[in-house]
């Protein structure tokens, strides 16, 4: 019970962390005028990455490379199977452009290198982390260069006039409550896979990644609601491509992760590479550029299945 309190409460002071690092990054790029498209595909998706980043980077300096990497994992496979699963139970999407030009691609890009670096290295290097940054500067160039619409609403994030005390104030209280939140997920996450005779592994896909991807999950349930259908599998796809470029490629630099469960490599993998994959012929059939409830349902007993085979 006790290391579940530490989860929950770390899970919350990383969901705040996460929004007053926005509110205080986004606060500071319209201070320097920096422009909003930049602002929603830079400053907007690292700091919304934060959580993931600031856990897997905490759980890796611990000595926890399979909280560290099954986090991100097992996020990416939740992002689609269980977020996008619920969304498409609330609303059909139909896919713009963009899904075939750049979003699938780049996803599929940037899982494909996890893979491959996972089995050559049997863990990430700092080299591994310098490519994921590169990949993501050289997307994001392309994105910036094309306009492309900013998948974000970032109007409403922060006021154009904050502050400069109010945005170090939401700095600090974000730095501390991140710290203080990943303090708190790995130590629970570690108990609770000790008490329960579990691997790390198996808790950090599950528990810990299904408590990362819950901003995911909320803020694409009410892009949904509203209709905003670009804006769900937009938030769902960026995410997956941030979590792999951005979190594992700083975590990577910062402190390169080794001796990874095998499962993760021979398993786990497979699965978010499965994942990945089957947005695209599920665009196309059986009608071409949309997603609907049948879709949805798939996703989830799919994911369900997931979760089967990981916690036996």
């Amino acid at each position: 019970m006790e290391n579940m309190f530490y989860i929950l409460v770390g899970l919350v002071l990383l969901v705040l962390g996460g929004d007053w690092l926005l509110k205080s990054s986004v606060g500071l790029s319209y201070r320097l005028n920096i422009s909003k498209i930049i602002v929603g595909l830079t400053v907007v998706s690292f700091a919304t990455s934060a959580p993931e980043m600031i856990v897997s980077i905490k759980a890796a300096m611990d000595g926890f490379p399979d909280i560290a990497l099954g986090n991100v994992i097992g996020s990416n496979i939740g992002n689609i199977g269980l977020v996008l699963g619920v969304v498409l139970l609330i609303n059909a999407i139909q896919v713009e452009k963009s899904f075939y030009v750049t979003d699938w691609p780049t996803k599929m890009i940037a899982s494909i290198l996890l893979f491959v670096f996972l089995v050559i290295d049997g863990g990430l290097t700092r080299v591994d982390g310098f490519i994921f940054i590169l990949v993501l500067a050289v997307f994001l160039i392309i994105l910036i260069r094309n306009n492309k619409k900013v998948q974000v609403d970032i109007e409403s994030t922060t006021d154009d006039k904050m502050p400069y005390i109010k945005i170090v104030g939401f700095l600090i209280l974000g730095g501390v409550a991140l710290w203080g939140g990943s303090e708190l997920l790995v130590k629970g996450a570690v108990n609770l896979a000790t008490n329960l005779g579990v691997s790390k592994r198996v808790i950090a896909i599950t528990v810990v990644s299904i408590g990362t991807s819950i901003p995911e999950l909320a803020s694409s349930i009410i892009a949904a609601v509203k209709k905003e259908n670009d804006i769900s599998i937009g938030n769902i796809i960026g995410s997956n491509i941030f979590n792999i470029l951005s979190v594992l490629g700083v975590t990577a630099i910062i402190q390169p992760i080794e001796k990874v469960d095998v499962r993760i490599i021979h398993q786990d993998i497979y699965w978010m590479l499965g994942f990945a994959f089957v947005l695209l012929p599920m665009v196309i059939l059986p009608k071409r550029g949309s997603l609907s409830f049948k879709e949805g349902v798939l996703l989830l007993l799919t994911y369900g299945v997931f979760l089967y085979f990981t916690v036996i």
